[in-house]
């Protein structure tokens, strides 16, 4: 059973983004054909590091990191990584790991339990859903029972938004259609339900706009910087995180397709005042996620 034993006070940062692309058996978070094409995309070295190796790269680095997989076994037509094994290994890893699970949404009932279950008998600390990867809309109506528990049972969801590397540059996308991943979607979900607290994972590229507006409309949702180097950030998102969004901005890698080294060395050059980098490389994620800081008391 996961017990959070973190010390916010001690990091430098904290990784809200992070993904356990393999099993202590090699078993892969992702068919082999998608995995190949989101590692070209990312022009990533293919390393897939498992739950220890990720605990041991972010310790050394005196980071934490909030690791997931995705459950998209109705889409994919692959078995996930279980998210009883990510969750029960981060265990032996608490003070530099924090467990998110991860259900199938397409599962309907089925991952309603699921959730209950990695919650009361693992100890997941939040959800991780992928709705192009995952193959659903997350604003229809058969999927608001999961958003309800989610927000029912006091758990962050990072969900991801705009362009993906998943699929990309094969026919078709892999099948993976991005306009589920439109953040405009989950603005219904953020307007009924105001006590789930929403990470829209990404610069949401081609939707920044909309997921800025969201994020400013909506005092119950944030943004992860994840999956794209910040030297790539648009003008708008840099603006926004130090200004009106200082608060509700959370720092993010995407590793190990982006490392956290070469996300904080892009970060160093941009343009924000000094005031405002403490909070997105720590003390945001820590009150999103409900970790106990002296900076955040």
């Amino acid at each position: 059973m996961y017990v959070p034993a973190v010390d916010v006070d001690a990091l430098e940062a904290l990784d809200t983004h992070v993904h356990v692309e393999a099993d202590a058996h090699g078993h892969a978070s992702l068919p082999q054909q998608l995995a190949e094409a989101a590692q070209r995309y990312f022009r990533a070295d293919g390393v897939t590091p498992d739950v220890e190796g990720i605990a041991a790269y972010y310790r050394e680095r005196r980071m934490a990191a909030v690791v997931f997989t995705v459950d998209a076994r109705t889409q994919l037509g692959h078995d996930p990584i279980p998210s009883e094994d990510v969750i029960d290994r981060a265990a032996d890893q608490a003070d530099v790991l924090i467990p998110f699970a991860s259900v199938d949404p397409r599962r309907g009932e089925a991952a309603v339990e699921d959730l209950h279950r990695l919650v009361a008998d693992h100890g997941a600390q939040g959800v991780k859903l992928h709705p192009t990867v995952q193959g659903f809309d997350p604003s229809a109506d058969e999927f608001r029972p999961l958003w309800e528990a989610i927000a029912a049972l006091g758990l962050p969801a990072v969900v991801h938004t705009g362009q993906t590397g998943i699929g990309a540059g094969m026919p078709g996308g892999g099948g993976l259609r991005l306009r589920y991943s439109n953040p405009m979607l989950l603005d219904d979900v953020a307007a009924d339900l105001p006590d789930l607290r929403l990470i829209l994972a990404h610069p949401s590229v081609p939707w920044q706009d909309e997921a800025i507006s969201i994020a400013t409309h909506k005092a119950n949702v944030a943004i992860d910087l994840s999956g794209w180097s910040p030297k790539y950030f648009p003008p708008q998102l840099v603006r926004a995180a130090g200004g009106l969004l200082q608060d509700r901005v959370l720092f993010g890698s995407d590793f190990p397709l982006i490392t956290p080294d070469r996300w904080l060395r892009d970060f160093a050059a941009l343009d924000l005042p000094d005031a405002v980098r403490p909070k997105i490389l720590v003390r945001n994620a820590a009150r999103v996620l409900g970790l106990s800081s002296k900076e955040t008391a």
